[in-house]
């Protein structure tokens, strides 16, 4: 396996007799898993996702990226949560962060609708402006707000510019196999359509049409992808928990929020990372931040955040714990060259690659925080591959399910997250929400 955990520097904060004891309520876990039986059971399409993705469908997506990428300069992605950060986080872990700025015979992909900012919406037309453009918009419903204003103003620049017949073959829709709004738009104007399944829900989207699509327009190889995440579900389904990395995961982080560590930050040392943080973060801030339980997600790039967020975590309050997510392999390598003159005192360093400094970096790094009272975990990963990132993405989805039974939550809905749009809506005069508009304006006047 591409993805390994390492607990060594877990060492004075638990013991092997915590897992011991926990064992127990993972295989419990497990069960209500695997028999789905657990909370939250007509969502678990994501877990046999890898063996059972539909064939057709995923040809039809590899069919449609090729064309995108012939015909388009710029590929707008529209869509917000779990409908864009995981093919955003997948293009720039196997491209780059700076991959619209990169050689390269792919398109420009531009996420939007993940926002209501006006200066960003207009920023990205401009980009567009005299440019081949296609666009993904992904929604289940194709009325949630974020989404559904780029997707209107988008929709009205490609009409404009290509006329009705032209635009037609510019738009993809990723929503609802036969019911909701964009899916009948999408049938009445001759998109081309792609499902977003019932029984996965958006943070579990990633490996469905929701992030293929754009994540095969950058170039990825999607075959590998998949090949990685089934890897991952054949090692995962074990229910021993000495021989389940994915399962040893969750029942640590369960037994250190038990202690009193409320927050996990995850940790990376490589740029490229950076988004998949924030998907992981709404992977588990969505799944776990119910009935008032839960660990708070948050992270950091090392070594950038050592000298901002390096102090609170080595000297702040003691109620975190980090994971660090380790690569074996980088992309490209740089070694360091003699100066003559040694200006910057770093003539030791000559003849070592940036990646032994960098690894240097966490040793130092990790045993300081651990001195510091910081309990550290550690996920290897092999390398930058779509196997590694595909197997890398199912042991986080799969011990997020585990996580929340073991927190006694359902860890597939978002109860929360409809409190601010009945607001919004209420707050902006939507038919229906007249009683709450007076209530809300009354509130906030005083």
């Amino acid at each position: 396996m591409s993805v390994k955990l390492d607990a060594q520097h877990l060492s004075g904060f638990m013991n092997s007799g915590e897992l011991l004891a926990i064992e127990p309520q993972v295989k419990q876990a497990h069960e209500l898993l695997h028999s789905k039986s657990g909370p939250g059971s007509e969502f678990l399409g994501w877990l046999d996702l890898p063996q059972e993705y539909d064939k057709d469908e995923f040809s039809r997506i590899q069919k449609a990226a090729a064309k995108i990428r012939s015909d388009s300069q710029v590929f707008v992605v529209i869509g917000i949560g779990g409908s864009y950060l995981g093919a955003r986080a997948a293009i720039e872990f196997l491209k780059s962060p700076y991959y619209n700025s990169m050689k390269k015979d792919t398109p420009d992909i531009y996420f939007a609708g993940n926002s209501i900012s006006s200066s960003a919406l207009a920023e990205l037309l401009s980009i567009c402006e005299g440019k081949e453009v296609s666009i993904n918009m992904i929604s289940k419903s194709g009325t949630t707000t974020e989404p559904a204003i780029a997707f209107r103003v988008f929709r009205e620049l490609l009409e404009k510019k290509y006329g009705k017949e032209g635009a037609r073959e510019r738009i993809y829709c990723t929503t609802d196999r036969a019911r909701g709004t964009l899916k009948q738009l999408a049938d009445t104007e001759g998109y081309e359509t792609f499902v977003v399944p019932d029984d996965v829900g958006g943070r579990y989207s990633v490996l469905t049409a929701v992030g293929l699509l754009p994540i095969a327009v950058s170039g990825a190889d999607l075959n590998q992808l998949m090949q990685g995440a089934l890897q991952a579900r054949e090692e995962y389904c074990n229910p021993n928990l000495k021989e389940n990395d994915c399962y040893q995961y969750a029942a640590i982080r369960n037994l250190l929020y038990r202690k009193g560590k409320t927050t996990e930050v995850l940790a990376s040392y490589e740029p490229s990372f950076t988004m998949m943080c924030e998907w992981w973060k709404q992977l588990y801030g969505e799944s776990e931040g119910k009935d008032q339980k839960g660990l708070f997600p948050a992270s950091v790039i090392f070594s950038t955040d050592l000298h901002s967020m390096g102090q609170y975590i080595q000297d702040g309050r003691r109620f975190l714990f980090e994971t660090v997510v380790l690569f074996e392999r980088v992309k490209q390598e740089i070694v360091l060259q003699k100066d003559p003159q040694d200006v910057d005192g770093l003539n030791f360093l000559q003849g070592k690659s940036m990646a032994y400094i960098n690894e240097k970096a966490f040793e130092g790094t990790v045993l300081a925080h651990v001195d510091g009272g910081v309990p550290n975990l550690v996920l290897r990963v092999s390398d930058f591959s779509e196997k590694s990132l595909g197997q890398l993405i199912y042991f986080f989805e799969k011990a997020c399910a585990i996580s929340g039974y073991l927190l006694g939550v359902n860890p597939f809905d978002q109860p929360g997250v409809e409190s601010y749009k009945k607001n919004m809506f209420a707050l902006l005069g939507k038919p229906g929400y007249e009683a709450e508009k007076a209530a809300l304006e009354a509130r906030l006047r005083h």
